[in-house]
């Protein structure tokens, strides 16, 4: 059995869309359906119930549609609250080309590594006076080795030849220094694989000039989240990019975009980000063959040129729905 949080805005329709694709391939999954975020808050008192919790806990894995989160106010984002409670360390976010999708860039093919439970995210804030408030950085010894061990361990294990590591420690000597202590040794037990360093800022120049350079980059928290949208829209935009969070026990599967409450409910909403996701998730519990059969009817779809309106198309969401799996009865 798998965790499904249908998340809100348009986290309902994509996640049945995924459903759909995946049940046609022949693949059965249990699903176990959670509803999480701001249309639970009013009948539970929190968008983020214990039950979903209990849920993930139990079923080990999780696919999880976008949840809204509030800017400026209101509650906690359900993201980060999932991450801290599971554990769930290393975000691990990659960002290919896609067949006949045109961007900017070709041969794009980085892998975004991003501590998760920590930096600027463990929410420390607080207002010395009506006009000033301040947040603090957190940045630890432990997970930093253990976010550049995972990103080394992902390099072995899929062939990558370089992991390079982004901060800010020209600035923030203490923390960033840190965490780039953290990656020095552990890049020390990999002499197979290349080290590097760079600033974040020279890096998002770097990004937009030749990403190609570029192969697996272990980020803390903040950098991470800005840099795994910046590659997303590398490759065609947030339509297009999938996302993993994992921990020691437990792994979540989602998208990198958001809600998009604007179209809920318009037949807009690609499902792509959300597949892709679902597709890692298969790979992760062992359905290889599954995962590699929905990918090339996934992939022949965009070849064939059907693409949802933020890729360009004038497919619905249906549509694009349908087209997977008529490709997928010839698989």
């Amino acid at each position: 059995m798998i965790t499904l949080i249908n998340g809100d805005g348009i986290g309902p329709e994509i996640s049945d869309a995924v459903v759909k694709i995946i049940e046609a391939s022949g693949l059965k999954i249990d699903w176990d359906v959670q509803t999480a975020g701001e249309d639970v808050i009013a009948a539970e008192g929190t968008p983020l119930p214990q039950r979903v919790l209990d849920s993930v806990r139990r079923n080990k894995t999780a696919l999880k549609a976008p949840v809204t989160t509030p800017i400026g106010k209101g509650f906690r984002s359900v993201n980060v609250q999932l991450r801290k409670e599971l554990d769930l360390y290393a975000s691990l976010r990659p960002c290919k080309n896609l067949p006949n999708i045109k961007t900017k860039f070709e041969n794009v093919d980085i892998v975004v590594v991003r501590e998760n439970t920590e930096d600027l995210y463990a929410g420390i804030e607080r207002k010395t006076d009506e006009n000033t408030a301040e947040s603090v950085k957190i940045i630890t010894r432990s997970a930093s080795e253990r976010i550049a061990e995972f990103a080394f361990d992902y390099a072995v294990k899929n062939g990558r030849k370089e992991v390079c590591a982004v901060t800010k420690a020209n600035i923030c000597k203490l923390s960033d220094g840190l965490f780039l202590e953290a990656f020095r040794k552990i890049a020390a037990r990999y002499p197979q694989v290349k080290s590097n360093e760079i600033l974040v800022d020279n890096l998002c120049m770097q990004l937009v000039l030749k990403p190609e350079n570029f192969d697996v980059l272990v980020l803390p928290n903040l950098y991470g989240d800005i840099v795994s949208d910046l590659t997303a829209g590398l490759i065609g935009g947030l339509g297009v990019a999938q996302g993993a969070n994992i921990g020691a026990d437990y792994a979540v599967f989602e998208p990198v975009h958001g809600s998009a409450p604007d179209i809920k409910g318009q037949n807009k909403a690609n499902p792509a980000a959300l597949l892709l996701s679902a597709l890692e998730m298969l790979r992760y519990i062992g359905e290889n063959k599954y995962a590699e059969k929905i990918e090339r009817a996934l992939f022949k779809t965009f070849s064939d040129g059907i693409f949802t309106c933020d890729l360009g198309g004038n497919a619905s969401a249906a549509q694009f729905t349908d087209a997977v799996i008529s490709r997928l009865a010839g698989e």
